[in-house]
């Protein structure tokens, strides 16, 4: 079979990949748009169709590293001999969010008596699922049954769903516990901000520099993990919003390829692009968190018909051949003609990325993107998306401009895009999606990509990863710096492998941010004075 190497188990999920069936896939989401993004309220989640299964593997206990800063696979290993309590580990991460929650404004609800009960009701046995005793933070867009739904948002501030959305239920039911809702962009537009614009949660690298750019609207979630304040985060992704917090934040972001997380119980932005994924400290924590929240859900028909979920977290474990970290898979990486040029700090750290890649055996080629790739991913065509969220809320549009707060034109634009500008947008998705397909990945495995805007329009999958740090002279300090690889649909398992090796080999993944010198209500009121302006909002990852 392609793709494999001596001592290889299996081919990745990539190999015997349908074409024709993903493209098909492509034209009806945007067909049937308007029966998918429907956010029904009071239904029933309704049963999972997919059981949760065991997903522990081996991690060395090391007793020195403090609970905060414990992966989920070193925190399951230790309470499954009995060194750790999910309770233990729920109240070290509440203890810190008392502590320092107003100074990083990640957290929109704490559910500290809800998580401490769930906690103490937890058994840790040798066949416990994945994630049992593990702290979540979940973006205030994912329904949660019981518990404030906001959406940073003016139209939902008073929303309590009845249930919980699928993924949330899945992670549930894997063990998770929830620790609190997380700030967002107001309907998921901006970075985090109040819904009227007053920006609130800041880069876990500059806590008391709240002008430093976070990443997109999942800047609660990335920040809650980034400053410790819990182990792992879901996010949504429609413009980037998973892996550009990653990459500023020194995180390891996953937005899988559409439809292998349902989005029922999500508050939509865009039909044809959200996809839920999780924000970790290093690819096996992400891997064990995909392979909890996908899986085909009745409730979302994008989901259904997929190929099967592979074996994400074999595919994030480090492969050894004769004592020496290799790649899982033979892999060619791709990179763009001007991938090495720009800021000359990103380009050595990429260049080095480059060179590990090369030392674990992956072949890097180079690939010049087809000429029409900048204009199909461009903002002419990339602005179709716009009517798909005027659509789903005209009923407040009519109603009363002011619920849309700071991101009020986005929405507005979407009433002013004609019916054949949106079908011509549509046709250029297809067009990019068949670019990638036959002239960028008949050419590589995984591609090194500068922006995530291209895939997350075709929804193929993307995984970003901290690289190194580089001096910001805005900030006057050093930041994280993310690379960001993407591949074929459905290929996730080929991202988690490359990823899995790189990280074997470096330590970027185990940078923690700067303690804040600072808590409370002063540094509440300094972030309060800042607020977004219309190039912030324009500029800003979904």
């Amino acid at each position: 079979m392609t793709g494999l190497i001596e001592g290889s188990d299996q081919a990745p999920a990539s190999t015997g990949f349908d074409r024709r069936a993903f493209l098909q896939r492509l034209v009806l989401a945007s067909a049937a748009a308007w029966g998918l993004a429907s956010v029904p309220v009071g239904a029933a989640a309704g049963p999972l169709t997919r059981p949760v299964v065991d997903l522990y593997l081996q991690e060395p206990a090391d007793r020195d590293i403090d609970l905060l800063d414990l992966t989920i696979a070193q925190a399951a290993t230790r309470m499954r001999e009995g060194s750790l309590t999910p309770v233990d580990l729920v109240e070290r991460f509440l203890e810190r969010i008392a502590r320092f929650g107003a100074t990083y404004q990640a957290w929109n609800t704490v559910l500290a008596e809800r998580a401490i009960q769930r906690a103490r009701r937890l058994r840790v046995g040798p066949d416990s699922p994945a994630l049992t005793g593990i702290p979540i933070a979940v973006k205030d867009n994912f329904f949660t049954n019981g518990v404030l739904t906001t959406a940073n948002s003016f139209i939902y501030r008073d929303f309590v769903p009845t249930f919980d959305a699928t993924v949330v239920a899945r992670l549930q039911r894997s063990g998770g516990i929830v620790l609190g809702k997380t700030q967002m962009g107001p309907l998921a537009t901006t970075r985090a901000t109040t819904p009227d614009g007053a920006i609130t949660t800041v880069n876990a690298w500059t806590p008391q520099n709240p002008a430093v750019y976070p990443g997109g609207s999942s800047t609660g979630s990335a920040t809650a993990v980034a400053g410790r304040m819990a182990t792992v985060g879901i996010g949504t992704q429609t413009g980037g919003s998973i892996t550009i917090p990653a990459q500023v934040q020194g995180l390891t972001g996953l937005k899988p390829t559409m439809g292998r997380c349902s989005l029922f119980g999500v508050i939509p932005l865009s039909y044809t692009r959200d996809h839920p994924g999780p924000l970790a400290r290093d690819i096996k924590d992400a891997a064990i968190m995909l392979q909890s929240m996908a899986g085909p859900d009745p409730h979302d028909l994008r989901t259904l018909g997929l190929p099967e979920v592979p074996d994400l977290v074999k595919a994030a474990t480090p492969v050894r051949r004769k004592g020496r970290v290799t790649i899982r898979w033979s892999t060619r990486l791709g990179v763009p003609t001007d991938y090495l040029t720009g800021d000359e700090s990103v380009s050595a750290l990429r260049r080095t990325m480059l060179n590990t890649m090369s030392n674990l055996g992956i072949d890097i080629v180079e690939i010049r993107l087809p000429d029409a790739w900048a204009l199909l991913s461009g903002y002419a065509f990339n602005s179709v998306r716009l009517p798909e969220r005027s659509e789903q809320f005209l009923e407040y549009l009519r109603s009363d401009l002011k619920l849309f707060g700071v991101s009020l034109t986005t929405w507005m634009q979407g009433l002013f895009v004609s019916g054949d500008e949106y079908v011509r947008g549509q046709r250029a998705r297809l067009l990019l999606a068949e670019m990638a397909l036959d002239q960028v990945f008949t050419a590589c495995d995984v591609f090194a990509a500068e922006r995530a805007d291209a895939f997350d329009i075709v929804g193929f999958p993307l995984v970003a990863f901290p690289i190194g740090m580089a001096m910001d002279d805005d900030a006057a300090t050093m930041l994280p710096v993310g690379g960001l690889l993407a591949t074929r649909p459905y290929a996730e398992d080929r991202l988690c492998a490359v990823t899995a090796a790189y990280q074997a080999v470096t330590s970027h993944h185990r940078n923690r941010p700067p303690e804040p010198t600072q808590a409370g209500a002063h540094a509440r009121s300094s972030t309060r004075r800042l607020r977004l302006s219309l190039e912030d909002v324009e500029r800003t990852g979904a």
